[in-house]
């Protein structure tokens, strides 16, 4: 299963979240230090955390300055406050062992202040009513009678029937679910009593049939129920400051577990990760290098000895080789090639050591590689020392990844967590501007405080009160844009970044078609609005660059298009605009209006605006006019746009409209003639 959507209320800085989307491979939270990004992460970890992992505490974990008026005074009563919300999609392996009906459900799992769980599942079949079989019980229930007078039974046998009967629909109203133990007991009751079905009466023969039909709807909702509980993901939070140390003292550690003095937040819990990982208590691994307990000169007590030590190696030497190969997968050891030697982990005598072989053989601690290194060292055994046997239904939640490195080594590994987010969900916080990537701003979050008593809040939009909480992302543009502006010889500047994501979505699935999109050398420049296009333009055309602009047919495209000094700088070929590829009745035609139909579909879909009936009504109305008439303050382009790049990962060419791929191929072959 997949997360796609989070809320969290009532912990620490938060007050309430608000419900906000998680990417199906990586979301990245970005916002100032004391935001609350750390406490979204440790409130998801708790939704289904490893074992032992310490779970909600009101008196702790409930913001403090409402503690008084809401806990205390029982205005919240924690076994009903749901403090952490998640959504989660059924992928095809799940989809493949449960009902047809139920393929599209969204399973919700949450967890009360006082740790106490629930689920449900929204969508699929509707829940059966107890008014749906109502009158048929009773029915039944009077034909069960009615054959057992006929048959001569005693009275008693009939208020028997009558009394079961009662129990059964005892305390049920017409608007009452029927559960899995309540169509269990109905059916039972049906079955118990199936000699007094009349087998030559046709009516009651199929109203039995209608019942027992009917009650496998409960039992379906609960199997399905069941497991998606099984399959719900684990959540794996990792700290920069669980590292693990590349020397250990095996007996004083064990010491340390027996009298519970463990410093679980920093030292000791990477290093007991460790040993789980490695599948060894530190009292088993303190005890095998202990040779006190054995007499070395008997021949029987020194092969039992021997025999300890062998056994100890070769898991050593398993969990070592599977640790080396996860690494060498995702580090991509650019800089120092002695990262990708191999990792050793030895025991001598009571130490524990971690180190690293390098290609002339020589073996150096841990601790003397590079920071990034080991974080990727330590975040590894903490995963799958977590995980367990299910790292592979996983999510993962990073706090702060690779701060240590380098900038341009952050921008290395930001490819490292793309690829950890192939296989396991990753949500992680940053303030880093080179873990965020220009073509990944559709999964940034941007969460902010603006004051403790709205508390920590979580934008669907890439805007926030605070202009600090969106300073990586200015940053992120601004790197980009300087290092690219310059560097390619051809350059489309758009009016925004929404129309950048349009045609590069739509570029991406004409050429997985094998249809030709925009030209790989072209490099896609937005420039936040219609009026700056000229600035870009004119900058790049003095370096002697090839340029064109892409502008919408609205009055805004329309006035910048018509500056002279952009028609001095680029000339008139070169400044297009969204009706030359457009075909539709909309006179003023935005870079939506060419996608108007899938638009409307992935809006009702994914947005909840139905648009469909104004804009058929009015087809000469901008398509973004008509979905903001539907969705008022609610409304984006923003949101419009990052739902169809979503739309967009799980579809093909196809799934668009014929005339829509027409116009996006006319579109790029203008863009493409323009720069030749």
């Amino acid at each position: 299963m997949r997360l796609s959507k989070v809320r969290i209320q009532g912990y620490r800085s938060i007050i309430d979240t608000g419900y906000f989307d998680v990417e199906n491979d990586k979301t990245i939270l970005v916002g100032p230090n004391e935001a609350g990004k750390t406490a979204i992460l440790q409130a998801l970890q708790k939704l289904n955390p490893p074992e032992g992992t310490n779970l909600f505490d009101p008196l702790r974990d409930y913001p403090r300055a409402r503690y008084d008026e809401d806990i205390k005074n029982g205005q919240i009563d924690p076994s009903s406050f749901t403090v952490v919300e998640g959504h989660f999609a059924l992928e095809d392996a799940d989809k493949a062992d449960m009902p047809e009906a139920y393929h599209s459900v969204t399973y919700v799992y949450g967890r009360h202040l006082d740790n106490s769980a629930w689920h449900r599942l929204d969508g699929g079949p509707d829940r059966l009513v107890y008014s749906e079989i109502e009158k048929d019980i009773l029915r039944i229930c009077q034909h069960y009678q009615a054959t057992a007078a006929s048959k001569g039974e005693q009275s008693s046998v009939q208020d028997t029937i009558q009394k079961e009967y009662a129990a059964l629909v005892e305390g049920l109203s017409k608007t009452s679910i029927i559960t899995e133990k309540k169509a269990a007991q109905v059916i039972a009751w049906l079955k118990k009593n199936l000699k007094y079905l009349d087998e030559n009466n046709a009516t009651e023969e199929r109203r039995y049939d209608k019942i027992t039909d009917l009650l496998t709807q409960p039992m379906d909702h609960a199997s399905v129920l069941k497991k998606c509980e099984e399959r719900l993901p684990k959540f794996i939070l990792f700290s920069n400051y669980f590292r693990i140390r590349p020397v250990l003292h095996l007996r004083k550690l064990s010491e340390r577990i027996e009298k519970k003095m463990l410093d679980d937040d920093q030292y000791d819990y990477g290093n007991v990760c460790l040993l789980k990982f490695l599948g060894f208590s530190a009292k088993e691994l303190a005890d095998a290098g202990d040779t006190s307990k054995y007499d070395l000169n008997k021949p029987d007590q020194f092969e039992k000895y021997k025999a300890q030590l062998d056994d100890r190696d070769y898991r050593l030497n398993a969990a070592t080789i599977r640790l080396t190969n996860a690494i060498r997968e995702i580090w991509n050891p650019t800089q120092d090639s002695r990262d990708a030697n191999k990792l050793r982990i030895k025991v001598d005598g009571q130490y524990l050591k971690v180190v690293v072989e390098d290609d002339l053989g020589v073996e150096v601690e841990l601790d003397q590689r590079s920071e990034g290194f080991q974080w990727m060292v330590s975040f590894y055994v903490v995963f799958f020392a977590e995980a367990t046997d299910k790292h592979k239904n996983a999510i993962l939640l990073l706090d702060e990844p690779g701060q240590s490195l380098h900038a341009l080594k952050q921008a290395e590994f930001r490819e490292t967590l793309t690829k950890l987010s192939n296989k396991n969900q990753t949500v992680y916080t940053t303030h880093s501007p080179f873990l965020v990537g220009t073509n990944e701003l559709d999964k940034v979050r941007v969460v902010e405080m603006v004051d403790r008593s709205t508390g920590t809040k979580v934008h669907l939009s890439l805007t926030a009160s605070d202009s600090g909480a969106i300073l990586p992302l200015q940053e992120a543009l601004g790197y980009d844009l300087a290092q690219s502006m310059f560097f390619h010889k051809k350059n489309l500047i758009l009016e925004g970044l929404t129309d950048m994501w349009y045609l590069e979505g739509l570029s991406d699935l004409l050429k997985a078609d094998g249809k030709i999109g925009i030209n790989d050398q072209i490099a896609l420049i937005p420039a936040n609005c219609a009026s700056k296009v000229v600035y870009f333009a004119t900058i790049l055309h003095a370096q002697n660059l090839k340029v064109a602009a892409l502008l919408d047919s609205d009055a805004e495209g329309e006035q910048a298009a018509k500056q002279d000094t952009l028609v001095n700088a680029l000339g008139t070929k070169r400044i297009l605009r969204t009706k030359d590829a457009y075909a539709g009745s909309v006179a003023n035609a935005e870079i939506e209006d060419m996608l108007r139909e899938t638009l409307l579909a992935i809006a009702k879909q994914q947005l909840g605006w139905e648009a469909t009936a104004i804009a058929e009504a009015q087809p000469s109305r901008p398509i973004v006019d008509v979905m903001a008439s539907v969705a008022k303050k609610d409304f984006s382009k923003y949101k419009l746009a990052k739902a169809f790049i979503r739309w967009s990962r799980d579809h093909d060419l196809n799934d668009l409209k014929p005339h829509e791929i027409k116009q996006a191929e006319d579109l790029f072959t203008k863009i493409n003639k323009a720069l030749s």
